[in-house]
């Protein structure tokens, strides 16, 4: 009896050394990837790659963007490793063009989803791969057409309301101390929900608000959504079951699609808010569509077709909701902390509302903001200096060679933009850190430094939403200072800390507002 156990211990322990043999070997020559092709990176440490900081909770992907891109300054591309999987990083703006246009059928994906089976809330567009994405991409452009969003501005005016009765009654009160982001982001959940789904949040009025718990929720990670984040990068085979988002968020946005299409009997309304849109894509028929992954023999492309069910649109419900009021807080809140240590721009801001607004009766109308230019270039700066999503993650979909390095990659290898790093780099942006907003005022400076210049992305995967996110972070900052003026708190932080658990440029500013201007009637 003894000597049977004896032989299973031993037994057991040759297979456990077998595998941590296997795991150092596998190992070795993944983290030989870059050291084989000549491109520079720091040294990988086992299991964890070049990673470690981010594993330990101590910079987000755009930190250590910027640090690779920084240490590294005389290279075009520079090795990387997240757990196991070999990344590039890319400092060269002409690389960057090739990757999201030119070469763009070789980084079609965004390589966020792992696992061959996709949880619900990663098929929304910001996430999906392939043939999906393409379907999903052609069907979605019309929610976001300029008839469409002039049909949108009333609700942002609505909303713009509400933002200043905030301000006002809080100031009543005695309480002229703001947090930035929070005050715009409660803005930006009333406009996305109302016109989203056609619900009022009253997130400007409630404290409470349910759906203003629900974005907190999305974008705070717990001890549990970053195991499961490192359980990914370390162990994906056995980890394609856990789900990246709270399993509580999927059910309340797939609870949200069946109960808004119940409410409308199955039938889109007239009032053609996103949901709507949704829904007429169902009653079109499947989506229907030229591969993009699979060729006939001919080499001709497949029909695909895919069909708009209830769980896709919950996908694209939840990423209309979370990349619609997050990123636009983000930007408008670090803009209103930038004019608060930086007064005369402020004041230039300002006189350009004023004059514009004499010019449209003292009222913020979609035409009106479309003609605040001095504003646009406001927040195209604050975009520059921090970019809410501060790097573009691309993956190759088959074997590619950057021609002028004569450096091949294989397909699944990951490429980083560092684009908060490429905004703030000197040899593009004079004084980066200067807060210019006349640098946007030459349409041939944007388009010198087009693949630069990334807040949006570029190419075929670019930012669907990008002008509704210009639109309403527009009218949320005519609103505030059309009426206010903000000046930095005393508790306020000159350089904001970013949070190094979040992939967002998330920094909290503190301001304070104050109405000290009643000029031209705008706020009576």
């Amino acid at each position: 009896m003894h000597i049977v156990v004896l032989n299973i211990v031993i037994i057991m322990i040759l297979i456990i050394v077998a595998l941590l043999l296997a795991i150092y070997l596998y190992g070795r020559r993944t983290f030989n990837y870059w050291k084989v092709r000549n491109v520079k990176h720091d040294k990988p440490i086992f299991l964890v790659g070049t990673n470690l900081k981010n594993y330990l909770l101590q910079q987000n992907i755009t930190q250590q963007a910027e640090n690779v891109y920084w240490k590294y300054p005389n290279e075009k591309v520079v090795g990387f490793y997240r757990g196991w999987r070999p990344e590039l990083v890319i400092r060269d703006p002409e690389i960057v063009k090739r990757i999201l246009t030119s070469d763009f059928s070789y980084f079609n994906n965004r390589g966020l989803n792992q696992h061959e089976k996709v949880e619900t809330l990663l098929q929304s567009l910001f996430f999906v791969e392939g043939d999906l994405w393409r379907l999903l991409r052609q069907r979605s452009t019309a929610a976001f057409t300029t008839s469409k969003l002039k049909s949108m501005f009333p609700l942002l005016e609505k909303c713009m309301e509400q933002l200043k009765v905030r301000i006002t009654s809080k100031a009543i009160n005695n309480v002229s101390v703001f947090d930035a982001h929070d005050l715009m982001a409660r803005f930006t959940t009333d406009f996305i929900c109302a016109s989203g789904f056609n619900i009022e949040t009253d997130a400007l009025k409630n404290d409470d608000s349910q759906f203003r718990k629900l974005g907190k929720r999305i974008f705070t990670s717990y001890i549990r959504d970053l195991a499961v984040i490192v359980l990914k990068d370390v162990l994906p085979e056995i980890s394609g079951k856990l789900l990246t988002f709270d399993s509580n968020i999927e059910k309340f946005f797939n609870s949200l699609i069946k109960n808004i299409t119940n409410i409308k009997n199955q039938e889109p309304s007239d009032r053609k808010d996103f949901v709507d849109l949704l829904m007429e894509y169902n009653q079109k028929g499947p989506m229907t569509g030229n591969s993009i992954e699979k060729l006939k023999p001919d080499g001709t492309p497949e029909v695909v077709t895919k069909v708009m069910d209830e769980k896709l649109m919950a996908a694209q419900a939840f990423i209309y909701f979370a990349a619609g009021f997050e990123t636009s807080a983000i930007a408008t809140s670090f803009a209103l902390h930038e004019l608060a240590y930086n007064p005369l721009v402020q004041r230039k801001v300002q006189d350009d509302i004023d004059s514009v607004l004499l010019k449209h009766n003292n009222k913020l109308t979609y035409e009106a903001i479309k003609e605040m230019k001095y504003l646009e270039c406001t927040l195209k700066e604050s975009l520059r200096m921090f970019p809410p999503l501060g790097f573009i993650s691309r993956k190759c979909t088959s074997k590619y060679t950057f021609p002028e390095l004569n450096l091949e990659i294989d397909k699944g290898v990951a490429v980083i933009i560092p684009v908060k790093a490429l905004q703030n780099d000197p040899l593009y942006f004079e004084n980066p850190e200067e807060f210019r907003p006349e640098r946007f005022l030459s349409q041939e400076f944007e388009i010198k430094n087009k693949y630069v210049f990334l807040p949006f992305g570029e190419g075929p995967r670019s930012c669907i939403g990008n002008r509704l996110g210009l639109m309403q972070s527009m009218a949320g900052l005519a609103a505030v200072l059309s009426c206010f003026t903000v000046e930095p708190a005393s508790s306020t932080v000159r350089n904001p800390v970013v949070d190094p658990v979040s992939n967002l440029s998330h920094a909290t500013a503190i301001l304070w507002l104050h109405q000290e201007r009643v000029r031209f009637g705008v706020c009576l």
